[in-house]
């Protein structure tokens, strides 16, 4: 029986692509370990230096979790006389649930308007649209917390300065979210309008805020929890809202009264959420 001389050859070149790849997936796996081998080995010495100027004792740290639960389980447990403060609680949570909700509505409209002078769908100016997306990324990197410090000097401790202060992030983080929504899913919706000679104002209205409100309002809905839980510290800065009775109750040692403000806190949280994702699966 005869070999086939061109088969010998078409075996012998499978079989040597096979090992150069068995031997190219072999050398990444390495790298791969070396990278991660050499990024473990640096966390843990920025660790240990950390740990080291910071003076922290690990196993103090540890062994202190469970003392902080059995002192949370006998101080921050409501009673009965945090349970008369309740009325006074809920109403500045309501409170606080409302500026939420009026900072977020109102960002959301500024942003999306905002977003229309950034994206690349609507073809504006260049220059225009990088210096919208640098005022968005500044407003976005600053904390809600450093706004309320700096817009304290001009406006003091009141509810305009938390206002301002959840408004200014919230502009920043949704004008992004909307110019990188506005360009992933209404390409295609605004060439078809512009090829019938729509106007700028019936492109904005018949083909990008249709295209792109499902997520906006899934965006819009996500911002609202967020700044409710801001706003709680925002609350501390300021005096207002359902962070200035918690602040109140912690500072005169009333624990109790103080766990109650927590515990409202994660239930409105937890209740907003439920109705958004009830308002998520009828829009998306």
């Amino acid at each position: 029986m005869s070999v086939d001389p061109v088969e010998t050859v078409e075996e012998a070149s499978a079989e040597t692509e096979a090992v150069s790849k068995v031997k190219a997936q072999t050398s990444i796996f390495i790298k791969r370990k070396k990278i991660f081998t050499i990024a473990f080995l640096g966390i843990i010495v920025v660790f240990m230096i950390s740990r080291h100027f910071a003076n922290y004792d690990v196993v103090g740290g540890i062994t202190a979790v469970p003392r902080a639960f059995i002192w949370m389980g006998r101080n921050m447990i409501p009673n009965a006389a945090a349970m008369e403060r309740l009325p006074t609680i809920l109403s500045r949570l309501f409170e606080t649930a409302l500026v939420s909700v009026a900072v977020t509505v109102t960002a959301s409209i500024c942003a999306f308007s905002f977003s229309l002078f950034g994206t690349r769908t609507m073809k504006v100016n260049v220059i225009l649209g990088k210096a919208v997306r640098i005022v968005a990324a500044v407003f976005r990197s600053v904390p809600e917390v450093v706004w309320a410090v700096l817009l304290m000097f001009s406006f003091g401790q009141n509810i305009l300065t938390g206002f301002f202060a959840l408004f200014f992030t919230t502009f920043g983080m949704l004008t992004r979210t909307f110019i990188e929504v506005i360009d992933e899913v209404s390409g295609a919706c605004v060439e078809a309008l512009e090829s019938t000679g729509a106007t700028t104002l019936q492109i904005v209205l018949q083909g990008i805020f249709p295209s792109s409100i499902s997520v906006i309002v899934s965006w819009v809905l996500y911002m609202i929890e967020t700044n409710i839980r801001a706003a709680t510290l925002i609350g501390l800065l300021t005096g207002t809202g359902i962070g200035s009775m918690f602040g109140l109750f912690y500072s005169r040692l009333d624990y109790a009264a103080a766990s109650l403000v927590v515990i409202s806190i994660v239930l409105l949280v937890v209740i907003i959420e439920l109705i958004s994702n009830q308002i998520r699966k009828v829009i998306l």
